[in-house]
């Protein structure tokens, strides 16, 4: 615990973030496309999962400027991993589908990047992968949400969690 009494120890939050880092890098190498810039992967990523999309709806949801997403889909559009379609509504805006070819590279990526970690969990214990599996829902509320204080500090409140 902090001093505060409030989340992780300084020295535990250094630990996680380098280990985070560091698996990060070396799931990035283990799939091998060093080609795609992460923005892209995410982009390619979020219009599988949610696609079609306009171009300014896969911009909101990745959280940047409509024209740093053209940047981002452009090298996506012209390695054949991502469509452009035109809006039947709109003639002005486009829908961003990925393509066959996109749909592989990442359950490409998907497979290597998960075998890596399949090899890495394979050299721990029973007990400790017990341990990271009852570790994973923390993990995982780690992820998204408001950098609010928990409910039970001074600051937090119910409805913010």
């Amino acid at each position: 615990m902090s001093a505060d009494g409030g989340g992780l120890s300084a020295e535990a939050v250094v630990r996680l973030r380098l280990a985070i880092g560091r698996l990060n890098r070396q799931l990035v190498r283990a799939s091998g496309d060093q080609d795609l810039t992460s923005a892209q992967l995410s982009a390619l990523a979020r219009v599988e999962q949610h696609g079609p999309l306009r171009l300014g709806e896969l911009a909101a949801r990745e959280g940047v400027a409509v024209p740093s997403m053209v940047r981002t889909v452009g090298p996506l559009v012209a390695a054949g991993l991502i469509d452009k379609t035109p809006d039947p509504q709109d003639g002005r805006a486009q829908f961003l589908a990925p393509t066959p070819h996109g749909r592989e590279t990442l359950a490409r990526i998907r497979r290597e990047r998960t075998a890596l970690l399949a090899r890495r969990s394979a050299r721990l214990t029973d007990e400790q992968c017990r341990a990271l599996e009852t570790a994973l829902p923390l993990l995982e509320l780690l992820l998204d949400g408001p950098d609010e204080p928990r409910p039970d500090t001074p600051g937090g409140s119910p409805e913010t969690v």
